[in-house]
């Protein structure tokens, strides 16, 4: 796993058409903006293992 310190409005690009926006931090909880092209899905991880009948489940805590 890689571990990444941004500060709010930074980012980070995965591939050429990814990028991952620190939008704000507020205590405990963070929030993050998705750029990704239309043919991406991007899900949190417990939908992502619900639409998928359970796999990615360990992945999700």
């Amino acid at each position: 796993m890689l571990v990444l310190t941004r500060k709010p409005n930074q980012a980070i690009v995965i591939g050429d058409n990814i990028r991952v926006i620190v939008v704000s931090v507020d205590r405990d909880q963070i929030r993050l903006g998705i750029e990704a092209p239309r043919d991406v899905s991007v899900h949190r991880a417990e939908v992502y293992a619900e639409i998928h009948g359970g796999e990615g489940k360990a992945s999700a805590s």
